[in-house]
C-alpha cells in the first residue's frame, strides 16, 4: 500500500515503519495517525511479520510532537474527541498489538512522539535522542496516554516532575530512568534493533503473543493479570509451538517454530 506520511518495508520477517514528515520533524497529524493505524494492523495481520520496528525519517527526530496547527483553535468537546480517537486508533492499538513493536528513537521524541514510543513494547534510543512531555507549556496535558504510561515506566514521582516542568531528558537519563532499554550511536540504532528482532524471531511467536497479553493485563483496570497469565499459560499447551519446543528440547535440537 502507498502512504503519504509514512514508509513501510518488509525484510526477513521484520516490518519497518518509518514516520516520514522530515520537514515537520515527523510531527503527528491526523493523516499520519490514520496511516500508522493501517500499517500496524496490516503488519499484525501479515503472518510473515514477526517483529515491527518503528522509527522516524532523518537524523533529527523520531517524532517531535503533535502537529499543533491542527488543534490550536479546538474547544473542549473537540479536544476530548482528539484524545480518544488518537488513543483508540493508534496508541492503544500499538500497546496491545500481538506482534512485538520496538521503537527506535532517533532524535527528538516529544509530546505525542514520546507517547507513541511508550506505546511500543520496548524502546532503544540513539545518543542524540531527547525525550519529554512538554504539553503543560502549551496549557495542555499529555493526551495520548502519556500521563499513564510514563508513570508506569519510570515511576510516579519522576513522571510528575517531567510533566510539570515540561523538561527534556537525554538518552542516558532515559536509560537510567528505565524509559529506554538501550542507548547506542545513531549509526548503530537500527542494526541493534534488528539484532534484537532476530533474537525475538528465534522464539515462539504464539508464546510471545500470549506473553504480551499477560504483561499488559497487569496495567488494565479491572483485569487480574495473574488470572490472565494462568489462562494464557494453559492455552500454550494447545499450540503446535509448545509441542515443537518441548520435543526439540528433549531431542537436544533447535526448535523450528511455526507460530501456531
Amino acid at each position: 500500500m502507498n502512504y503519504n506520511t509514512i514508509l513501510t518495508d518488509f525484510s526477513n520477517g521484520i516490518t519497518t515503519i518509518t514516520i516520514n514528515r522530515p520537514t515537520k520533524l515527523n510531527a503527528l497529524n491526523t493523516a499520519t495517525i490514520l496511516e500508522l493505524h493501517t500499517a500496524f494492523k496490516a503488519a499484525e495481520a501479515d503472518f510473515e511479520t514477526q517483529v515491527i520496528v518503528l522509527t522516524g525519517s532523518g537524523e533529527k527526530a523520531f517524532v517531535a510532537g503533535a502537529d499543533i496547527s491542527e488543534f490550536a483553535h479546538f474547544e473542549e468537546h473537540e479536544g476530548r474527541a482528539l484524545s480518544k480517537e488518537g488513543q483508540d486508533l493508534l496508541f492503544d492499538v500499538v500497546e496491545n498489538l500481538s506482534t512485538p513493536v520496538i521503537a527506535a528513537i532517533n532524535g527528538f521524541a516529544l509530546g505525542g512522539g514520546l507517547e507513541l514510543a511508550m506505546s511500543a513494547h520496548f524502546r532503544l534510543a540513539s545518543t542524540n535522542a531527547r525525550m519529554g512531555l512538554p504539553e503543560v507549556s502549551l496549557g495542555l496535558i499529555p493526551g495520548y496516554g502519556g500521563t499513564q504510561r510514563l508513570a508506569q515506566l519510570i515511576g510516579k514521582g519522576r513522571a510528575m516532575e517531567l510533566i510539570m516542568t515540561a523538561s527534556m531528558i537525554d538518552a542516558e537519563k532515559a536509560l537510567d530512568y528505565g524509559l529506554v532499554n538501550h542507548v547506542v550511536s545513531l549509526e548503530e540504532l537500527l542494526p541493534r534493533c534488528y539484532a534484537l528482532a532476530e533474537q525475538i524471531k528465534s522464539n515462539s511467536s504464539s508464546a510471545i503473543r500470549a506473553a504480551i497479553k499477560a504483561i499488559n493485563a497487569n496495567y488494565t483496570d479491572g483485569i487480574n493479570g495473574y488470572a490472565v497469565e494462568i489462562s494464557e499459560f494453559g492455552k500454550c499447551f494447545e499450540t503446535e509451538d509448545f509441542e515443537e519446543g518441548t520435543t526439540a528440547f528433549l531431542e537436544k535440537r533447535k526448535s523450528k517454530f511455526t507460530g501456531k
